[in-house]
């Protein structure tokens, strides 16, 4: 096996098509095409049925892909000691999350490991589980609930299944489609449904679909209530400030207006949202620091 063919594979399972794959390692699709046949003539094994959705991982391909991103780990990690390069994290968090929590991962990862180069790239939910699928991030920061990836309301790309988690607190979703991913969650975000002092109540002033404080609201209240959609958190907490309406807004969004009265909590039990980081399955060994750094408490 060459480690560009186990490149092209790891980005086609995470991408689910030739194209996507090429976009996302800089080649030609004809090259990626190449290596992954290529990769299945030299092991005599179908890895990838061809349909027209995509490319559907087979049952050795869905083994491969469990082993192919340890190969990968392994080979930089020769290629590090050999030539002194630093080694570099590559973490996804969702926009909000990159401003309110990375910033003490980040510094408790740099106490831990100062030899760590770390990169964050704040993206949307599907943009970041893409990009962890197809090998261009390590591990993302999502907000989530319930026992399984996904359990918020949200999909996971080209991954129908699901399975048991390998580590306590944490869970997969696994399937012969795509990515096998565990989970750790690392703390709690609260939600609170806040408004004016002297503002209206209604209608609830919601961020646009797919936001994972959308879906909480959405679960907590349905369809009934009466509800504004706006373009972001920061809009619908600046028109509930404006007293326009209610919000359900996280709790590290609060601290300030909660403290100086622009905003006051209303009688309602806001749901509470996991912290999830979410990695390929089997890459426990090279992401050791991360989880400790995450799941380390503040401070620490």
């Amino acid at each position: 096996m060459d480690l560009r063919q186990l490149r092209g594979f790891v980005a086609v399972a995470g991408t689910g098509t030739v194209t996507g794959a090429a976009n996302s390692l800089g080649l030609a699709p004809a090259s990626v095409s190449e290596q992954v046949r290529r990769l299945e003539q030299s092991l005599g094994v179908a890895l990838f049925e061809r349909t027209p959705q995509g490319m559907r991982l087979t049952e050795q391909g869905a083994t491969l892909l469990a082993r192919a991103q340890g190969l990968l780990d392994h080979a930089d990690e020769v290629r590090r000691a050999v030539t002194g390069q630093r080694r570099k994290v590559r973490i996804g968090a969702l926009e909000m999350l990159a401003a309110a929590r990375m910033p003490a991962v980040i510094r408790r990862l740099s106490e831990r490991r100062p030899d760590l180069d770390v990169d964050v790239r704040s993206h949307t939910r599907q943009a970041l589980l893409a990009g962890l699928a197809g090998g261009e991030l390590d591990a993302v920061l999502l907000l989530d609930t319930g026992l399984r990836i996904g359990g918020l309301g949200f999909t996971v790309p080209h991954d129908p299944g699901s399975g048991p988690g390998s580590l306590p607190g944490s869970g997969t979703r696994s399937g012969p489609a795509g990515p096998d991913l565990d989970f750790l969650d690392v703390g709690e975000v609260g939600l609170a449904l806040v408004a004016a002092p002297d503002g209206d109540r209604e209608p609830l002033l919601v961020s646009p679909p797919g936001c994972s404080i959308r879906l909480a609201a959405d679960r907590a209240f349905g369809a009934e209530v009466p509800r504004r959609e706006l373009t972001s958190i920061a809009t619908a907490r600046e028109w509930a400030r404006q007293g326009l309406g209610s919000a359900l807004l996280p709790d590290f969004a609060l601290e300030p207006d909660l403290a100086s009265g622009a905003l006051v909590r209303l009688g309602f039990e806001a749901p509470t949202l996991a912290l999830r980081l979410v990695w390929l399955r089997g890459r426990e060994p090279a992401l050791r620091d991360v989880l400790y750094a995450m799941s380390a408490p503040k401070g620490a």
